[in-house]
C-alpha cells in the first residue's frame, strides 16, 4: 500500500519517489498546496476507490496517514 500511494504522490507532485517515506509531511517536505493535495486526494480516491470527505482531508499530512488511511476506509 504505501508503495503504491508513494507513486501517486511521486507522480502527482514531481517529487523523487526515493524521498517519500512514510513520515514525510506532504505539505511541509514536499512543497504541496491545497490544489496539490485536492488533486492527490483525487488520484487516490480513484485509485483505491475510497472517497474522503473534506472534514477528514485536514488529518491527511503525512504520507503514513494517507495509507492508514486508504487502509481502513477500502
Amino acid at each position: 500500500m504505501f508503495e503504491q500511494i508513494a507513486e501517486i504522490i511521486s507522480k502527482q507532485l514531481k517529487a523523487e519517489l526515493g524521498d517519500i517515506t512514510p513520515a514525510t509531511n506532504v505539505m511541509e517536505d514536499l512543497g504541496a498546496d491545497s490544489l496539490d493535495v485536492v488533486e492527490l486526494l483525487m488520484a487516490i480516491e480513484e485509485t483505491f476507490g475510497v472517497t474522503v470527505p473534506d472534514e477528514d482531508v485536514t488529518g491527511l499530512k503525512t504520507v503514513q496517514n494517507i495509507v492508514d488511511y486508504v487502509e481502513s476506509h477500502q
